[in-house]
């Protein structure tokens, strides 16, 4: 591998059930435990890594052929308690609605858009493959 591997977030805790995340180029997001409608909970952030990796990775390549008129993901998944009483999902899904404008651009774009979404599925979307891979992850008290 070849230049800056490491991908990094920090998270600071605001108030009782809310966060903010920060990225390494100063970008934030707020999030929560689910009590405020207007902040996604961390689950809702794991469809949304799912969902926007795979949005971008096709995106990229099909709006090269023609500018989508419809563009929109749906990403979702079975909250559930395992037989150990540890949560976790299963059944996730990501369904694609796009739809390219008529004509010969619009057709080329259709025509590579199930292949997209599967190249993006078996070996671009970072977040996708990690999931299916189950990469350990380690929690570290300092």
């Amino acid at each position: 591998m070849s230049g800056n591997t490491k991908r990094s977030v920090s998270i600071t805790r605001t108030a009782p059930g809310k966060y903010v995340a920060t990225n390494a180029r100063g970008g934030k997001l707020e999030f929560g435990s689910g009590r405020d409608s207007d902040q996604f909970t961390p689950v809702e952030l794991l469809l949304t890594a799912i969902a926007g990796c795979t949005a971008i990775d096709v995106d990229t390549v099909t709006s090269r052929r023609a500018e989508p008129e419809q563009f929109e993901l749906v990403a979702s998944g079975d909250k559930i308690k395992d037989e150990d009483g540890g949560g976790r999902m299963e059944n996730l899904e990501v369904v694609f609605r796009v739809r390219f404008p008529e004509g010969p651009d619009g057709d080329e774009a259709r025509e590579l858009l199930p292949k997209m979404v599967a190249k993006s599925h078996d070996k671009w979307c970072t977040v996708s493959r990690t999931v299916e891979l189950g990469t350990p992850v380690r929690s570290v008290v300092e």
